[in-house]
């Protein structure tokens, strides 16, 4: 098992996006950023209701919002076996939300998806928009890789 496991779980119906395409591109960003092999990260797309839930549990905001990032490496997390790969966490997309996004942005709901996706894991492995230079070097790698990811 070298590599990256991309765990790819969705709870909206009928997303309308294309999961091996986000799989792909999530595997581009874990490269992109040297991320040690071999790691997981789980993707899961849901409805505003589960984001909102947990939103409101972990970060106490009783509201949806488009991506939420679990990380599994801070703390204690879970007691894993130690032959396991690293789990980095969790990026949670609401699927409402970023189809209201996409339609107020102009993009399709798979570009607005990918955004997501690349920012969320951005976040994981420790990128934070709270510090402005952090935010400028966010949107440089963000658009970084989904550049690399057009050209393919």
């Amino acid at each position: 098992m070298s590599g990256y496991v991309i765990e790819f779980q969705s709870d909206a119906r009928e997303a309308g996006v294309d999961a091996h395409e986000l799989e792909r591109l999530a595997h581009r960003v874990l490269e992109a950023e040297d991320v040690v092999k071999p790691s997981e990260l789980s993707i899961v797309l849901a409805g505003d209701a589960m984001v909102q839930a947990l939103n409101r549990e972990y970060l106490g905001i009783d509201a949806p919002t488009d991506v939420l990032s679990f990380s599994q490496t801070e703390g204690d997390g879970f007691a894993r076996p130690a032959e396991a790969s690293p789990h980095l966490g969790d990026v949670i997309i609401s699927i409402d939300t970023a189809r209201r996004q996409a339609e107020e942005y102009g993009l399709s709901l798979q570009d607005e998806v990918s955004h997501l996706l690349v920012h969320g894991i951005l976040h994981l492995l420790g990128y934070d928009h709270e510090i402005a230079d952090d935010e400028r070097n966010m949107r440089v790698r963000e658009d970084a890789i989904l550049g690399e990811a057009h050209h393919h």
